[in-house]
C-alpha cells in the first residue's frame, strides 16, 4: 500500500459541535480547515481516523457516519485515557488534528440484494451506525434490515433516537434491544414490545429475531467488546450463516494506523496480520485462520 501524506501528517480540523451521548461518551462533529481538502475527503463505513489533541497525543477513532448523507465527519469518543480525557475538555471552535482515513470497510456494495443483520454491543454501535445509515440511504438496494443491540441501560444507550425510532414508526429497519441492568425505561418498553425487547446480553435477542432471519440470504455485521464475539459468532454458526458473509471489526491496540508500530499484530510466527492495515474489517471465514483474532 502506497502511503500518502495525509496518513502521516495530521490535518487541522475544527470542532463544529459536541453532543453528550452518555456520561462518558460524546459525539464530535468536525470540519477540516482546508476547504479543498474537506471537499475531497472520502471514507466508507468501517474506516477509522487518527485524532490528535495538540500537545497531548493521538488516538484511534472509528468514523460513525456515512457519507451518503450530508454533514460533517462524526466521531463517537469514550473518555477512557489521557488523549480522550483531553478531547472531552475541548469546546466548539477548538482545533484538533486528523490523519486518515485508514483501513478497509464493510462490503456494503457486495451486500446489495441481500438482507442485512447488524449486531452491536455497547460502544460497538458507533462504527455500525455508518453501515446502518448507508443501507437506509440506499434502502431499495437491500432486503430486510434488522439491528440487535445489547446495552447496559437506557442511560448507556448510544444514538437513542435512532435505534429506538423503529418502536414509534416505520424506519426502514427493525430494532431489537437487550438490557442488563434494572431499568424502568426498558422494562416498560419490554412490557409494550415483548417481541422486540428482552433483559440479558445481546445473544438473547436471537430468539426474538429468528422469525425474521433468512441465514442463506443475509450478511451479518458484528461489533462490540471482545468477549461478545465468541458467543455471537456461535449463535450465527448454529443458524447456518455462511462465515464468508459474516463480518467483524477488530478495533484493537491500533496506534500508528499504517502498519509500522506493530501494536495491532495478530497471528502466528509464520503469518502475521496488521489489524490497522489489513483490517479492521474481516470476514469470519478469514478470522478462523488468524490466531488470536477472536
Amino acid at each position: 500500500m502506497e502511503l500518502q501524506e495525509e496518513q502521516f501528517v495530521p490535518k487541522p480540523a475544527e470542532i463544529l459541535d459536541i453532543r453528550e451521548m452518555t456520561s462518558i461518551e460524546r459525539l464530535f462533529s468536525l470540519r477540516f480547515l482546508d476547504e479543498e481538502y474537506e471537499r475531497s475527503f472520502r471514507y466508507m463505513p468501517g474506516q477509522f481516523v487518527q485524532l490528535s489533541v495538540y500537545g497531548v497525543g493521538e488516538t484511534t477513532i472509528s468514523i460513525c457516519r456515512s457519507q451518503t448523507r450530508p454533514g460533517p465527519l462524526e466521531l463517537l469518543v469514550r473518555r477512557v485515557g489521557r488523549v480522550t480525557n483531553a478531547l472531552h475538555r475541548l469546546r466548539r471552535g477548538d482545533v484538533v488534528g486528523l490523519r486518515g482515513p485508514f483501513g478497509n470497510w464493510f462490503p456494503v456494495e457486495e451486500m446489495e440484494g441481500s438482507d442485512v443483520l447488524l449486531i452491536a454491543g455497547g460502544l460497538g454501535m458507533a462504527p455500525l451506525r455508518g453501515v446502518l445509515q448507508y443501507v437506509l440511504d440506499r434502502r431499495e438496494r437491500y432486503g430486510d434490515v434488522n439491528l440487535l443491540y445489547g446495552v447496559k441501560s437506557y442511560e448507556e444507550t448510544l444514538f437513542r433516537e435512532e435505534v429506538l425510532e423503529p418502536f414509534e414508526r416505520d424506519s426502514g429497519f427493525r430494532s431489537f434491544i437487550s438490557f442488563e441492568k434494572d431499568d424502568p425505561f426498558y422494562e416498560e418498553l419490554m412490557r409494550r414490545n415483548p417481541e422486540r425487547v428482552r433483559k440479558g446480553v445481546v445473544t438473547v435477542l436471537f430468539e426474538l429475531a429468528d422469525r425474521y432471519l433468512d441465514p442463506k440470504n443475509t450478511y451479518a455485521v458484528v461489533c462490540g467488546p471482545p468477549v461478545m464475539y465468541r458467543f455471537v459468532l456461535r449463535e450465527l454458526d448454529r443458524r447456518g450463516f455462511s462465515p464468508r458473509k459474516v463480518y467483524v471489526t477488530l478495533e484493537r491496540r491500533m496506534r500508528c494506523g499504517v502498519g509500522k508500530c506493530g501494536h495491532c499484530i495478530i497471528g502466528g510466527a509464520t503469518s502475521i496480520t496488521y489489524v490497522c492495515k489489513d483490517g479492521p474489517v474481516f470476514s469470519y471465514f478469514d478470522v478462523l485462520s488468524i490466531r488470536g483474532a477472536i
